[in-house]
């Protein structure tokens, strides 16, 4: 065993913990001094990942088997949220995706897509953030995408699911951070995940020199969350191209509302 982090944490809830970047958030967070709950539908696997994590950190960690699209299964793990007070940390890493056009793709699976990266991450948040408001402090990390601001890259379902992720993180840290919360969202590039697979593409159909291995990418993400950045993209080498986005985005803020439509829509002349 490992020697166990002095420092104790209060516990993390991660969802989407089975495998890939949930996987090892798990077990980095367990090597930081948090205990877990661990979320996701195979319970098997959630087992052994808790066995293993124990074992290396000597934290505890409790298992939860819940499928987060199915809203009674869902609901049944936002009340666990809400009444554990023990809880300081949510990563919402639960998504599926996929790299289909729109044309190509089922809508019924773009909705459970919407359901699971969209609807499943607002509510959980939902049932953390007041008890996080309460004690006066408490994190959330949202697994978001380079796709949030780059949506011409895949599907346009999946773009936009990312997009919402981090457009909520950003009002939330707007709200929440004079108030001893900090929300980080995580903009990954492609990752070695069984994501690629999932989403009906195989990863050595990438160029390798765009992939990033799961174990940088998160490292990567919680070295974000130490610094408190409230966005991380650890793919984008030069942080000034970054800076410069959002300083824009900032600028044009004040300047969005106006009593009369801009001078280069005044009405000429209609045939």
């Amino acid at each position: 065993m490992t020697q166990q982090t002095q420092k104790d944490r209060g516990t993390a809830v991660v969802t989407g913990a089975s495998t890939g970047m949930g996987a090892l958030y798990a077990a980095r967070l367990a090597r930081m001094g948090y205990d877990l709950i661990i979320v996701a539908r195979n319970h098997n696997r959630l087992n052994q990942l808790a066995e293993h994590i124990t074992t290396d950190s000597g934290r505890s960690v409790e298992v939860v088997a819940a499928d987060l699209a199915d809203l009674t299964q869902l609901a049944a793990v936002e009340e666990k949220l809400r009444q554990d007070a023990s809880i300081t940390l949510l990563v919402n890493n639960a998504g599926i995706g996929t790299h289909l056009p729109l044309l190509q793709s089922e809508a019924d699976k773009m909705t459970a897509m919407i359901n699971l990266n969209v609807i499943a991450l607002t509510r959980l948040t939902y049932a953390v953030v007041p008890g996080f408001v309460a004690r006066g402090h408490g994190a959330i990390i949202n697994i978001a995408s380079i796709v949030s601001i780059a949506p011409e890259l895949l599907n346009g379902v999946y773009g936009a699911s990312k997009a919402y992720v981090l457009a909520f993180s950003q009002s939330l840290h707007h709200e929440l951070a004079d108030k001893g919360i900090q929300v980080q969202a995580v903009l990954p590039g492609a990752t070695a995940t069984p994501f690629w697979d999932n989403g009906g593409l195989s990863l050595d159909k990438l160029d390798p020199a765009i992939v990033m291995s799961a174990q940088e990418m998160v490292d990567a993400a919680l070295t974000g969350f130490a610094r408190g950045e409230p966005i991380t993209i650890p793919s984008l080498q030069d942080e000034s191209l970054w800076i410069n986005y959002e300083q824009a985005r900032q600028a044009m803020i004040p300047h969005l509302g106006s009593q009369t439509p801009a001078e280069r829509y005044t009405p000429t002349s209609f045939h």
